[in-house]
């Protein structure tokens, strides 16, 4: 089947805890053209949660976004897409990549790599019910399940019910075995898997995933696949992304400037908290510790967010942390 929608070749993978709206909307300060996501979200939870704090996002601000969902259901599924598309959403992901134990237990995530053909059915019902792009992120296998072949199984059984784009995290899941976090270090990584299956079904559109950690590592990555998305890199050090546009969107605007995006998030955290008393700054502060990775004064821009020195208005808090940076930095260069 044809493909839909438009590949953007670089994208700020999908992470529990991290990638919520207030992440966005900093992303959508570094990069115009990235391909965000939401955090996963389950299908009970869309149809049984509240909608507008789980999925609500201001697509002016922070698209493109895909909405990704958990679930192994393609009746619910297909309805999440029809909600998704109908709140705005760029396109639908199906999580078939998360090894925690707890997804595992409700038959969706990783474990689903052992159900290919459930898999198909999920992808054709959502195809089926939105005129969105509908794609798959997945591991290379699951435990004794990763082989090339059973990897190179799964995608053509799910490639024909209309798969418009495969995200390969280049590592095996161990499901019962490792946390979360060790399957994302301790699997080696088998890029090569990876482009092999490109070079193998090149009609396919593939992304590649997992351990790159700067542009010019995704640049050589790009020789061989369609895409790479960058995770916890960009959650670390938002800023590795300050050069996509130009280097991978043909954008010639200049790089933004560090400076400015910390107090606009200042700015937009001051806002958002006026209208929503029960949140608070330690909540948004904690998108943007990263900032100033490996810069002059990063330490001390970490401190002044979080504690109780981190008093008063976002804005002035915000305000505080980045004149600490620029004095270490102007300290370093006299």
């Amino acid at each position: 089947m044809p493909a839909r929608g438009q590949l953007r070749p670089l994208s700020v993978a999908p992470m529990m805890d991290c990638t919520d709206r207030h992440f966005r909307w900093l992303m959508r300060q570094i990069s115009r053209h990235a391909l965000l996501y939401s955090e996963m979200v389950t299908s009970h939870a869309v149809l049984h949660g509240d909608r507008d704090y789980i999925l609500g996002f201001v697509r002016d601000v922070e698209g493109p976004v895909a909405l990704q969902l958990g679930g192994d259901d393609p009746t619910m599924l297909a309805e999440c897409a029809r909600i998704g598309a109908d709140m705005g959403y760029d396109e639908l992901n199906l999580n078939v990549g998360c090894p925690s134990e707890r997804v595992a237990s409700g038959n969706f995530g990783a474990c689903l790599m052992l159900q290919p053909e459930r898999v198909a059915e999920c992808v054709a019902a959502m195809r089926a019910a939105v005129a969105l792009p509908v794609t798959v992120k997945h591991r290379i296998g699951v435990d004794d399940q990763d082989s090339y072949e059973h990897l190179r199984r799964f995608v053509d059984i799910v490639a024909a019910a209309g798969c418009d784009r495969f995200t390969v995290h280049a590592r095996k899941a161990v499901l019962g075995g490792l946390s979360p976090r060790e399957n994302r270090t301790i699997p080696p990584l088998r890029y090569p898997e990876v482009h092999r299956l490109k070079a193998e079904l090149p009609g396919l559109t593939i992304e590649i995933n997992g351990g790159i950690r700067s542009l010019d590592e995704a640049a050589a990555q790009l020789g061989r696949v369609d895409a790479v998305m960058i995770g916890r890199a960009a959650y670390d050090d938002p800023f590795v992304f300050a050069d996509v546009d130009r280097r991978f969107f043909a954008d010639p605007r200049p790089v933004p400037d560090r400076f400015e995006v910390a107090l606009r998030y200042g700015e937009y955290a001051a806002r958002f908290l006026a209208g929503a008393p029960r949140a608070r700054f330690s909540g948004l502060a904690r998108h943007v510790l990263g900032l100033f990775t490996g810069q002059p004064g990063a330490r001390e821009f970490r401190r002044l967010l979080t504690g109780p020195q981190a008093s008063g208005s976002a804005t002035e808090i915000m305000a505080r942390a980045v004149a600490a940076v620029q004095r270490a930095q102007s300290a370093r260069a006299s």
